[in-house]
């Protein structure tokens, strides 16, 4: 047989995963997700085919990182104008917008291409317990 046989995606079901990240390590947390989100624990991955997998990510206030990294680990953003970049430190992002340290984490291990920015509206984070997407029943990663 000379031919690779490709599974039709188009009557997939969609797949969702609730973690809980209290006390779970940032960096750990993150490549996990994005193994998820990628489709990598499924059967039928491809690189290039969209896995149809949501992830919620619960408690993002809670997240840990070791060593010196509370006060090190700088973020930086820029608005594109001239003088215009922002310097924050991982304490300084928690305090003020705690579920895009995770946000940030995850979407610069996903691969560059056309799927990136469909694969990272997938990803559902949110600093308290509760979130909004209890009808979809989703399975605990």
């Amino acid at each position: 047989m000379k031919d690779t046989f490709v599974s039709s995606l188009k009557n997939k079901e969609m797949n969702w995963y609730v973690v809980d990240a209290t006390d779970q390590t940032l960096g750990r947390l993150a490549t996990k997700v994005t193994q998820v989100l990628l489709g990598k624990n499924q059967v039928t991955y491809a690189p290039y085919t969209d896995s149809k997998n949501y992830v919620i990510i619960t408690n993002a206030d809670k997240i840990i990182v070791t060593g010196k990294k509370e006060s090190q680990k700088l973020y930086y953003r820029h608005s594109g104008r001239p003088g215009g970049l922002t310097v924050r430190t991982y304490s300084q992002l928690k305090e003020k917008a705690p579920e895009r340290i995770l946000e940030v984490a995850i979407k610069r291990m996903l691969p560059n291409g056309s799927l990136k920015n469909k694969l990272f509206n997938r990803l559902k984070v949110y600093t308290g317990s509760n979130h909004p997407h209890v009808g979809q029943k989703p399975k605990s990663l």
